[in-house]
C-alpha cells in the first residue's frame, strides 16, 4: 500500500511541477465571454467567473500549495528535531525551558495562531510560511525529545559514553538515525495538515493573493457560485481532499511499517 499511495502522491506532485507543460492556457488569461463555462474540449474543467481556465489554475494552485507545504515541513523538522533532540539529550534546565516554550505554543489553537500572525504581518507568502512553521515545529520537537529520552538510556549509548565519544557524535550519528522513521511518519501527517492550513488561510484571504491561484483562494472564488457554477468549488475541493487523504493514508501505512521494525 505504501507504493500505491506514494505513486499517487508523486503523480499529483509531478502534475503540479509540469503545470507549464500540461496547462493548456495561462492561469491568468481572462476571457469574459467564456465565463462560467461547463467542462468542454476547450476547457477540460470549465471556466471561472472571469473566464479563466479552471484546469490550468488547479495545476498552478497545486504548485504553490506543495511548495508552501514542503518549505514549512522541512523548516519545522529542522527546528523541531534539533531543539527537541538537544533538549531530551541534556535534560535539566534546558529541557524545562524547552517544555515551557512548547507549552506556550500549544496553548493556542494552531490555525487561530496562524491567522493572528498573518493578520499582523500581512498576507505575504513568506509570512504564511513563517506562521505555519511557528505552529508546526512543536510536534516534531516533542516527538524527537521523547524518543531521544528513550534511546539515551540504551546500552549502546552508555557504551559510547564509556569510550569517550562526544555528545554531537552520540546524538547526531547514533541516536538520531533511530528517530528518523518516526519523524518521517509525522512529516507525512504534517504535510497534509499544512496543505489544509494553507488552504484555510488562502480561503480567508490571508494566504496566497490573486492573481496567483491556490486551492484555497479558488474555493473562496467558488463559494459565490455554488448554485450556478458548482464546478468552481468542487474541483479545488476535490484536489485538497484527495491530496490530504493520500498523505494521511501514506502516514498510516508508514506508521504500521515502523511499528513492525
Amino acid at each position: 500500500m505504501i507504493r500505491l499511495y506514494s505513486f499517487i502522491l508523486i503523480f499529483l506532485i509531478l502534475c503540479s511541477i509540469l503545470a507549464p507543460i500540461l496547462a493548456p492556457i495561462s492561469f491568468s488569461e481572462i476571457h469574459l465571454k467564456d465565463r462560467l463555462q461547463p467542462p468542454s474540449s476547450s476547457h477540460l474543467l470549465g471556466t471561472d467567473e472571469m473566464g479563466r481556465d479552471i484546469f490550468s489554475r488547479l495545476l498552478y494552485g497545486g504548485r504553490i500549495s506543495f511548495l508552501i507545504s514542503l518549505c514549512v515541513v522541512c523548516l519545522s523538522v529542522i527546528i523541531g528535531v534539533t531543539s527537541g533532540s538537544i533538549s531530551g539529550y541534556f535534560g535539566g534546565w534546558s529541557d524545562e525551558c524547552f517544555m515551557r516554550i512548547a507549552d506556550i505554543f500549544l496553548s493556542f489553537p494552531g490555525i487561530l495562531l496562524a491567522i493572528g500572525i498573518v493578520a499582523v504581518l500581512g498576507p505575504a507568502l513568506n509570512n504564511v510560511i513563517l506562521a505555519l512553521v511557528l505552529i508546526g515545529w512543536v510536534s516534531y520537537a516533542r516527538l524527537s525529545r521523547g524518543l531521544v529520552l528513550k534511546f539515551r538510556e540504551f546500552e549502546f549509548v552508555t557504551a559510547l559514553h564509556s569510550l569517550g565519544a562526544s555528545w554531537p557524535r552520540i546524538l547526531f550519528r547514533h541516536i538520531l538515525p533511530n528517530v528518523v522513521p518516526a519523524i518521517l511518519v509525522q512529516a507525512s501527517f504534517g504535510f497534509a495538515g499544512t496543505i489544509l492550513a494553507e488552504s484555510a488561510l488562502s480561503f480567508l484571504g490571508l494566504g496566497v493573493q490573486p492573481p496567483q491561484p491556490s486551492w484555497g483562494n479558488m474555493l473562496n472564488d467558488g463559494k459565490n457560485h455554488l448554485l450556478d457554477a458548482p464546478i468552481m468549488a468542487v474541483f479545488p475541493g476535490m484536489a485538497i481532499f484527495v491530496t490530504v487523504l493520500v498523505l494521511n493514508l501514506l502516514g498510516d501505512a508508514l506508521r504500521d511499517r515502523v511499528q513492525h521494525l
